[in-house]
């Protein structure tokens, strides 16, 4: 299947799953989301529904005397009745609330922070629209995130996490009856989210046919939706080659026939399997991080930035859309490169006064 292909199935999917959400959502929210499609990813669309479903049930059940009727059946006009109060008690909701299915949900920063930032969104398309007369959502204040620590894999934890790819003798009994005949696949998936930085959702989508071995290059999509070109290095292309072999020899299911990554089941990896894999990895390294294949793409930004200097060049091939985004997680190491230049420059000989 090409790659193209892969993506409109993802997307397709996304739409079933928005235009099932619409129908528990006030109607007019049709109309927003209609209106950000030209500027957003599916993916995007799918986290403003979900976050616009919380708050429009804490509305239901908090304040059912904004409006009466049926949720479906509210106007537009319901914006405006809700105060900032209202607003900022609903920031306090998303720190622990139950769902209809007597499911207990938790919100720490990085989540109430995005839910805030998908009402600012949400009411700013109406004002502007003019359909309603206050933008409320813009006094409120996105909640602070503390900054932690970049969690990243040190040169030789990298070193040991691909020699235990390799061996397999840190694994589980369980863990060992399928290594063999995951390793290589294991090794290829693990070297190219280590030697390139890419987001696990880029590498499960994968086609044979991106690849050029012949200039190391490959094609991958953005989550915005962006193709791009990304370049790798000969320890990459190795180590996907020899997977490669292998891949070519496998008749796989339906729909996965021209995947990159396959399973065991010979269909097209997934993100949680390569999660579990990573996790599975990791733990034969360290129990002290918590690594992730985010850690994995923080891993490769920080060794890119140590060689290079060059926080632009990080944020273009991480495709951060802002560099700001970028500078803030390696400011430690920009701080760092700025000590070291304290004492570079030497403005008299030493004893020449």
């Amino acid at each position: 299947m090409p790659q193209a292909n892969y993506n409109d199935k993802v997307n397709i999917e996304n739409e079933k799953r928005l235009r099932k959400l619409c129908r528990d959502l006030p109607s007019f929210c049709k109309e927003f989301f209609r209106g950000i499609e030209p500027v957003t990813s599916s993916r995007t669309r799918i986290a403003y529904g979900y976050d616009l479903r919380v708050f429009f049930r804490f509305l239901e059940e908090e304040y059912p005397e904004i409006h009466s009727g049926p949720m479906k059946t509210w106007p537009v006009e319901v914006l405006d009745k809700i105060s900032l109060t209202q607003l900022e008690e609903y920031l306090d909701y998303l720190k622990l609330y139950e769902n209809p299915d007597n499911k207990i949900h938790t919100n720490e920063e990085r989540g109430r922070m995005r839910k805030t930032a998908s009402i600012r969104t949400f009411y700013r398309f109406f004002y502007r629209k003019q359909k309603i007369r206050n933008n409320t959502a813009s006094l409120l204040e996105i909640p602070k995130k503390h900054e932690h620590a970049i969690i990243r894999l040190e040169p030789d934890e990298i070193v040991k996490l691909l020699d235990s790819v390799e061996q397999g003798d840190k694994l589980t009994a369980s863990q060992k009856k399928y290594h063999n005949k995951t390793k290589v696949r294991d090794l290829a998936l693990l070297t190219l989210l280590l030697g390139t930085g890419i987001r696990v959702s880029e590498c499960v989508g994968l086609d044979i046919t991106d690849f050029n071995f012949e200039t190391n290059a490959m094609k991958i999509h953005r989550k915005g939706g962006n193709e791009v070109v990304l370049y790798f290095g000969d320890e990459v292309a190795d180590a996907l080659l020899n997977y490669l072999d292998e891949r070519v020899m496998v008749i796989p299911k339906e729909g996965s026939e021209n995947a990159f990554f396959l399973s065991m089941q010979k269909s097209r990896l997934s993100v949680r399997a390569v999660e579990n894999l990573v996790k599975k990895y990791a733990r034969t390294v360290t129990t002290l991080k918590k690594i992730t294949p985010h850690k994995l793409r923080s891993t490769y930004g920080t060794q890119l930035y140590k060689e290079t200097g060059d926080i632009y060049l990080v944020a273009d091939v991480l495709g951060h859309s802002d560099v700001n985004t970028t500078r803030k997680h390696y400011a430690a190491m920009e701080d760092e490169r700025r000590r070291m230049a304290a004492g570079k420059v030497q403005l008299r000989e030493p004893g020449s006064n």
